[in-house]
């Protein structure tokens, strides 16, 4: 799975190791890979876990990665990039990198790993997209419209297991206290000389858009990958399933 090595990532692996799955678990650099591949072998001893490095902004990269893959059951799009920007600021480059990690990356994998699926003629895809990508956030229309485009992409590839038993499907979740969210708030509390805690309860508060009123875990978008892996989902193709809370307003 892509982009596992921490936060949703690494619990989507950590929740499929401790259902019996072989993981292999990606991230940029090798360094990162292998000290989550120990770190998920000692969180599920006896699970079965390799690492494989490869940055999905360098096309290069992912080949090299697919050619190193066999047969994949379970195939988890997760990696992704995210920052908070003025649409006027988003030059170009910037746009391009967000499609080429966002969304490249889940063609390019699912083009070499799902006609296996359809030959076995059994198998999991899951893109693990936003609610973001429903709901366009003002300050983020880059990475609301990457996680847009990877909906769209899901909905495309499940038409084509027609008759099979494998399904693509999309997970949206909503606001989740991932690493890359806990870096950026503990960000602004250091420029504000704030504590983080506090920064993070009024970050949520001005986004009430749960009717949790608060950031989900990893762990909660972990739990619903896992159904969906699991043949319990036999009968959900071609979906967008939320784990966002419970949507209550837009974000402008």
């Amino acid at each position: 799975m892509s982009g596992s090595t921490a936060g949703i990532g690494y619990a989507i692996a950590a929740a499929l190791a401790a259902e019996g799955a072989s993981v292999v678990l990606n991230g940029r650099t090798e360094e990162r890979v292998q000290e989550a591949v120990a770190r998920l072998r000692a969180d599920r001893p006896g699970a079965i876990v390799t690492g494989i490095a490869a940055d999905f902004a360098d096309r290069a990269s992912v080949t090299a990665l697919v050619d190193e893959l066999g047969d994949v059951d379970v195939l988890v799009n997760n990696v992704g990039t995210f920052e908070l920007a003025p649409f006027e600021s988003i030059d170009d480059a910037t746009w391009q990198r967000f499609f080429e990690v966002n969304v490249m990356s889940g063609v390019r994998l699912s083009r070499a790993l799902l006609p296996g699926m359809l030959d076995r003629g059994r198998g999991r895809v899951l893109f693990v997209s936003s609610e973001s990508g429903v709901s366009v956030p003002a300050d983020m229309v880059h990475y609301g419209a990457t996680k847009a485009a990877m909906i769209a992409l899901s909905n495309g590839l499940a038409k084509t297991t027609r008759g099979t038993a494998v399904t693509v499907n999309a997970v949206l979740g909503g606001p989740t206290w991932s690493d890359g969210v806990a870096a950026s708030v503990s960000a602004i509390a250091a420029a504000q000389g704030a504590p983080v805690d506090a920064v993070r309860d009024a970050v949520i508060g001005r986004n009430t858009t749960t009717l949790l009123e608060r950031f989900l875990e990893p762990d909660e978008i972990a739990s619903l990958c896992a159904y969906l892996a699991s043949p319990l989902a036999s009968a959900t193709n071609g979906a967008a399933l939320r784990a966002d809370g419970g949507v209550l307003t837009t974000t402008l």
